[in-house]
């Protein structure tokens, strides 16, 4: 676990490392974390929100040779084969994939993103793009409550797109500021932090509604 936090917190000098050592080779890297991180309900813990940042700062290193063109795009279809694995793992595994793995498929997980799908309706599909654990389940639901799939892939091509434009940029722009540079471990919670605010608020309001 600590290493895991370690991995998660200083995720550019990591990922430094990685092309130094590995070269191109980083892109496959990115695609796998992401392609798991949405596709997969059983890696619903991966980085996402703080990954795409981190390589839109080192990519604004020339001497990081990592192209933020190259990498965005593949982070964009990560993105977009990942969520459509998922919805249809959703529909045609559902039952099963939660009787199977009820400690990392938790009902929780799965009653908080339904309370997103009944406020929210398709647009969650989008939202969850930006809310950790909630991005992970969203089309595993959308799926199983057998949401029509073209539908789906509007809302999930649209919400990919949103999301790779929005974050490598503010990571370009910001992530190699001194200070944001100097505090990234703060910034990374700052940015899960944001994220996860939206599912608070849901939860807060859940729990002061009367029985």
């Amino acid at each position: 676990m600590q290493e895991f936090l370690d991995l998660f917190l200083h995720l550019p000098e990591h990922l430094r490392t990685f092309i130094s050592v590995n070269g191109n080779l980083v892109y496959g890297l990115l695609f796998l974390i992401i392609f798991c991180e949405t596709g997969l309900v059983i890696t619903p813990f991966l980085p996402g929100d703080s990954l795409l940042f981190a390589i839109g700062a080192i990519a604004a290193d020339p001497t990081a040779n990592l192209n933020v063109w190259v990498a965005g795009g593949i982070i964009l279809v990560a993105a977009i084969l990942g969520d459509t694995v998922n919805y249809w793992i959703g529909r045609k595994f559902g039952a099963w994939t939660m009787r199977t793995f009820p400690k990392i498929v938790k009902p929780g997980h799965i009653q908080k993103t339904n309370e997103f799908f009944v406020k929210y309706g398709g647009k969650t599909i989008i939202i969850a793009r930006f809310v950790p654990i909630v991005r992970t389940f969203a089309p595993f639901v959308a799926g199983s409550g057998e949401m029509d799939y073209k539908r789906f892939m509007f809302f999930n091509v649209l919400g990919a797109v949103l999301w790779v434009v929005t974050l490598v940029p503010c990571g370009w722009f910001f992530g190699n500021i001194p200070v944001i540079k100097a505090n990234f471990e703060l910034v990374v919670l700052g940015i899960i932090g944001f994220s996860i605010l939206p599912m608070i608020i849901e939860i807060a309001k859940a729990k002061l509604k009367k029985p």
